[in-house]
């Protein structure tokens, strides 16, 4: 009985050598990084899709695009589809009151408008896709360093084993089942980091494809001359450092 009293997680710490407890710090830190980014980007989706809908549900049932630029001059954009909008009525006016008379103002309004909501779109999908790189390089790679973990634990096992030349059964099978712990943290590493990826994925091409149909109807709103007027007339001038941002 007393053999196996010894054997576990923490017997298996304080036989393995610099590389096990390496590997061991590398899976926590992994594991660390992971939970980190599913509750800061949970915390985040959730407040952005309350503010989207807040600002959804404004934009519709305003009066006209004087009131939705009135409000943003207000109250500066917090999510994107406000940020979108903000930034595509800048461009209208800004274009509506200089023309092209530079080199990234050249074409008419409507391909100035297109380009500064393609860069705004550009924008929000590089937000969105900010820490997927590191998920997806935890839920490949986390696998192997607990496998990693597990040979070399085995070989140092059966090494030890030989010298010591105590081949029987119990004394072989404690330290191999004890090796195979590193191969069950690398699967409780991996396992969240994949599913947290593949869900952050779907979302962001849900509302990225929202953010795309909603880009084209304010483009329709935009492009077409009365409102592109009454937006240019209305809202009031920005600083320097906005209207480039809008350009």
């Amino acid at each position: 009985m007393e053999p196996q009293q010894t054997i576990g997680f923490a017997h298996f710490l304080g036989q393995t050598d610099i590389v096990g407890k390496s590997l061991l710090v590398i899976l926590l830190l992994m594991s660390a990084v992971t939970w980190y980014l599913i509750i800061t980007k949970t915390i985040t989706a959730f407040t952005l899709r309350q503010r989207t809908r807040r600002f959804l549900d404004t934009f519709w049932n305003a009066p006209s695009l004087q009131a939705v630029a009135t409000r943003l001059e207000d109250q500066h954009p917090d999510e994107p589809f406000s940020h979108l909008t903000w930034h595509a009525i800048v461009a209208a006016r800004h274009h509506q009151r200089h023309g092209g008379n530079k080199l990234n103002d050249a074409g008419s309004g409507a391909d100035f408008i297109t380009r500064s909501m393609r860069r705004v779109i550009d924008e929000e999908t590089a937000r969105f896709e900010s820490g997927l790189t590191v998920l997806a390089s935890v839920g490949s790679t986390a696998p192997f360093i607990g496998l990693f973990g597990t040979v070399w634990g085995v070989y140092h096992a059966l090494v030890n084993i030989g010298m010591s030349g105590q081949g029987t059964l119990d004394k072989v099978a404690g330290p191999v089942g004890e090796a195979l712990i590193m191969t069950a943290l690398g699967l409780a590493v991996a396992i969240p980091a994949v599913l947290a990826y593949n869900f952050a994925v779907r979302s962001n091409r849900m509302v990225l494809a929202q953010l795309d149909s909603f880009a084209h109807d304010l483009y329709a709103f935009l492009t077409t001359g009365s409102h592109v007027n009454d937006v240019a007339a209305v809202v009031p001038a920005r600083p320097a450092a906005v209207a480039r941002a809008g350009a």
